[in-house]
């Protein structure tokens, strides 16, 4: 999974706005505005395996061979301060939907990336708001991804 966890920061690394990429050890719970994030930022976590035997290769390590499917969570997210409403000012409309611009971005470089060869594709199968008080937007987006022979 250490593989998979690489090729995933550097690809949303080339998602130009993020300016913070981690593995999700809580940065956005429990700190309300202080989260210690740069915002825009993408939080990975992978939430769930499942797997299924295959047989045995004795020539492979380890010996007992499974095929599996995994759950990665994108959390995105972003500190909103300005109005969206319908008559605010183009300019601060603009800046309110950046993060729905982001999620774009990241869903385009993610969606159908194969992050270690021989296993499959990430898949889009979810995506989820948030409810926070807190001022940060954040977004779930739920990828499934195939495990070949691990």
């Amino acid at each position: 999974m250490i593989e998979v966890l690489q090729a995933l920061y550097e690809q949303l690394n080339t998602v130009e706005e993020l300016n913070y990429i981690d593995e999700d050890w809580g940065q956005l719970d429990s700190y309300g505005n202080d989260c210690p994030v740069k915002w825009p930022c993408c939080i990975i976590d992978i939430q769930s395996s499942d797997f299924s035997d295959i047989g045995r290769d004795r020539s492979a390590e380890p010996q007992n061979r499974q095929q599996g499917i995994s759950t990665i969570v994108l959390r995105v997210a972003n500190l909103k301060l300005t109005n969206s409403s319908l008559k605010a000012p183009v300019f601060q409309k603009e800046k309110a939907f950046k993060i729905h611009r982001i999620i774009e971005q990241v869903h385009k470089k993610i969606h159908g990336f194969r992050p270690v060869p021989g296993h499959d594709n990430l898949i889009r199968v979810n995506l989820r708001k948030v409810r926070r008080d807190d001022g940060i937007q954040e977004y779930l987006i739920t990828y499934s991804i195939g495990l070949n022979n691990v």
